[in-house]
């Protein structure tokens, strides 16, 4: 195998819109420079297939409360 392809769904892309839907996460094991942050899954997979590598999808927890009290220590 020639790598791993590391990827996850944008949370600000609804279904139905014409922009690409998965974020570029990390890339292992393999020697190849992305250009893009965001792409589509189908070119994904010609990148994958092209060079032998596994597209890994990424998921993500919950999402938490956005009215999280942090503590700052100065």
């Amino acid at each position: 195998m020639a790598g791993m392809i590391f990827y996850r769904e944008r949370r600000k892309v609804s279904e139905g819109e014409k922009k690409p839907r998965f974020k570029l996460v990390a890339v292992s094991g393999a020697d190849v420079r992305f250009y893009g942050d965001h792409l589509r899954k189908k070119e994904l997979e010609q990148i994958a297939g092209a060079i032998g590598a596994e597209l890994v999808l990424l998921t993500h927890g919950a999402k938490e409360g956005k009215d999280e009290d942090v503590e700052v220590k100065d």
